[in-house]
């Protein structure tokens, strides 16, 4: 449903202590500057009796984090912020009566100075003056009754929230205020709702009640001094439900789905919708004609055996069935992954990071790997299974971390950037060596390798209407692959070939590798000299992420060398296989044992040593800025520990390599059918149940990645074909398709603007 405030005001749970987890939707804790920008020009009221007054000063500390709770408590209490323009006023009406009715019909019959959120309750001084009778309610009942309609009035034109009563500790309340028992509160909450709801005949009431606190004091108000007044970080918890309530809706912080409206509709996707509904169409239509036009090929029966034959001619599947079908498919994943993030359909809830949730699942799949293990096809260092499975592991730790919302614990983040680090290794150790044996340098291949990577990327910027950069992991590793391209495509070019007749040549490419690192480390260190670069149009519209460059400077700093360590990793290797150094057969170690045993010793050293340092960091900041130089020694490690014993290299896990051929979808799609409101959150497609919710939503992601896989396969043997005057043009109609989104993305940000 759309209604996510009313869930918010009234309904969740505990995660952990002192995180709350509203049902069906996410709390984006507000900031001091997010809030003062939210509220600019804004005036609040708080009325009622001291809780309220706990409330207020909550409220008011996450505005002014300095704000000291001091002054007379039985007097009204002003906050002001003039610089934002920010007004928070607390007024002292302990009691439902003619005071309170008084100070609500000013605001209700002046139509200027009226606040735009008003925070009303009272009820426990009723009790205790009146010690609990019975005719107090009744008196409590009859005042609210007369203030309804001037609240309801307000209403229309402000944000009325009525407080209903937390419950008390009884066993701590002094003796003044035993009366006050959970029996009377709930009897007053009783009253208070039926008249408040019962308001208005012929609609719903515009006051919204906000119970949510019941909740909340029901699990902490046995922390609390006395018994009546609750915990600070409780009070903090319902403050920070009021800012969401009020400024989600202006701010719309990407983690704070609640009380946010679905995002309309762009103009890039609703030609993207009509197009995936034609496609759909088309492929049904083609697939009736198609159908009817082969049953003549269906079995007859022959009549002297009785036995039925069956042509056993196979017909071609077309380019156009294949693209049509392709499409279809695409078409509807596309609609899930819209329902799923963007529609406000399926609830959303807030990441709790718990030791458990981290390396219980990481246990259990590392026991499923090594479970599933089969014999290799070649024994070679990093082959293509080895490299699969490497591709897999990391990719299911990764996923792990995203979902348990592991980034808070340092040693585990430090970690998990080394498997990051190790993806874009591969990529240099990968494109380096088919540029070095092969030595093809040809458009089709470079075409290949650019649709294979940002394909779905694209689709997805289209559908869900985020920028090329959010999906940082894409445009790292096309950016580097193009580096690569460049640096072995250029004059001269040398390859493995021309290099074996001649060391000459071999110190030409150590040449080039040089003045490679020579330009990261240029870049590295002159960040004006990179957002130059990339803030240049039509650069800028892929790389830009809430209009500046910086995002994608930092995230190609954290991994700087990595690369470059792993095309340096495959001229050595590769140079090492040429000169039959290394012993690479079945069951072999890869050099003598003495040399094996030495450099495995060294390895697993080095291994655990980064693991300690990593795991005793203290500064997240201090520790990026060391990343990049020292990620590469747990890589190298692991790397020799893999393959160094023969018997290691000749077996591979098949679970993790079946994971690690469809990687790159699986770190794409988890942003929007896994996890949620851009990987902020955790999907939940199953309310109450998080243990079948995370099985069934897997499930699913799994199923959706593997088809993508398969998709832009098929699609890329369509619309990058081997023939060069096809694939030019093709590639003219692709740059049209780009020239298209740029205009159509200058038109949206300026209808937005």
């Amino acid at each position: 449903g759309n209604d996510s405030c009313e869930y918010l005001l009234s309904s969740g749970r505990f995660l952990g202590e002192k995180v709350w987890q509203p049902h069906s939707c996410m709390m984006h804790k507000y900031k001091y500057n997010e809030a003062k920008n939210c509220l600019v020009d804004k005036h609040i009221a708080f009325i009622g009796d001291s809780r309220i007054r706990q409330l207020f000063y909550s409220f008011v500390k996450i505005i002014n984090p300095q704000f000291k709770e001091e002054g007379n408590k039985h007097e009204n209490i002003p906050f002001e912020d003039k610089i934002a323009s920010v007004k928070v006023d607390f007024l002292w009406h302990p009691e439902v009566n003619g005071s309170m009715k008084q100070c609500i019909k000013v605001w209700a019959e002046d139509s200027v100075a009226k606040p735009h959120v008003i925070v009303a309750g009272a009820a426990t001084w009723s009790i205790k003056i009146h010690n609990g009778s019975n005719e107090a309610l009744s008196q409590y009942k009859m005042n609210i009754t007369s203030i309804a309609p001037l609240l309801e009035k307000l209403a229309k034109t402000s944000d009325v929230y009525w407080v209903l009563q937390d419950p008390v500790y009884e066993d701590l309340l002094s003796e003044n205020r035993k009366m006050i028992t959970n029996e009377k509160i709930d009897a007053y909450n009783e009253a208070a709702v039926s008249v408040l709801n019962s308001s208005t005949r012929n609609s719903k009431s515009h006051v919204k009640m906000f119970s949510v606190s019941k909740l909340i004091a029901q699990e902490t108000i046995m922390e609390s001094l006395d018994g009546l007044h609750l915990p600070e970080s409780s009070r903090e918890t319902s403050a920070m439900i009021l800012m969401n309530v009020y400024c989600n809706k202006i701010l719309k912080p990407v983690d704070g789905s609640c009380c946010q409206p679905r995002p309309p509709l762009t103009l890039m996707q609703k030609l993207a919708a009509c197009f995936f509904t034609l496609s759909i169409v088309g492929y049904l239509i083609f697939y009736i004609i198609y159908r009817n036009a082969h049953r003549k090929n269906k079995p007859c029966t022959d009549l002297e055996s009785g036995e039925e034959k069956k042509n056993i001619i196979n017909t071609p599947v077309s380019p156009l069935e294949i693209l049509l079908q392709s499409l279809c498919k695409l078409g509807l994943i596309m609609a899930y992954f819209y329902m799923c993030d963007r529609a406000n359909l399926f609830m959303k809830e807030n990441k709790f990071y718990t030791h458990s949730t981290f390396f219980i699942p990481i246990i259990y799949i590392l026991v499923l790997g090594v479970f599933y293990n089969e014999n290799t096809k070649e024994t070679k260092v990093l082959n293509r299974e080895q490299t699969d499975e490497w591709k897999g592991w990391m990719q299911l730790v990764i996923l792990i971390y995203h979902i348990s919302g592991a980034s808070t614990f340092l040693p585990v983040y430090m970690h998990v950037r080394v498997l990051v680090a190790a993806y874009l290794f591969q990529t240099g150790y990968g494109h380096f060596s088919y540029f070095w044996v092969k030595g093809d340098f040809g458009i089709h291949r470079v075409c290949q390798v650019l649709f294979r990577l940002n394909f779905l990327v694209v689709v997805l910027c289209i559908v869900m209407d985020r920028p090329y950069q959010f999906y940082y992991f894409v445009p790292l590793v096309t950016v580097w692959f193009m580096v690569i391209y460049v640096t072995l495509a250029l004059w001269p070019q040398i390859i493995q070939k021309k290099a074996n007749g001649s060391c000459f040549w071999h110190f030409g490419l150590l040449l080039k590798l040089a003045f490679l690192l020579l330009c990261i480390c240029f870049l590295a260190y002159s960040q004006g000299a990179f957002e130059k670069i990339f803030s240049l149009w039509p650069l800028s519209k892929c790389f830009e992420l809430k209009g500046n460059v910086y995002e994608w400077w930092f995230r190609w700093r954290l991994d700087r060398y990595v690369v470059f360590h792993g095309m340096l990793f495959a001229f050595t290797y590769l140079t090492l296989q040429k000169r039959q150094i290394l012993s690479e057969g079945k069951g072999e170690p890869l050099f003598s044992n003495k040399i094996s045993n030495v450099l495995l010793f060294i390895s697993v050293v080095s291994f655990l040593t980064y693991s300690i340092w990593a795991s005793s960091c203290k500064n997240k900041a201090e520790c990026n800025e060391l990343h990049p130089s020292v990620s590469v020694v747990q890589i190298l490690a692991f790397i020799l520990i893999r393959n160094i014993p023969g018997y290691a290299r000749s077996v591979y896990s098949s679970f993790f390599a079946w994971f690690g051929k469809i990687s790159l979808e699986l770190f794409t799609c988890q942003y929007h059918i896994w996890l949620a409101a851009d990987t902020r959150g955790i999907l939940v497609l199953i309310p109450g149940n998080p243990m079948l919710n995370i099985i069934v939503s897997t499930f699913i992601f799994v199923c959706v990645a593997h088809e993508i896989s398969q998709i832009t396969n098929d699609l890329a043997q369509i619309i990058i074909p081997k023939d060069n005057s096809s694939l030019l043009k093709r590639l003219a109609c692709i740059a049209a398709f780009f020239c298209g989104l740029l205009i159509l993305s200058s038109i949206q940000d300026k209808s937005r603007y």
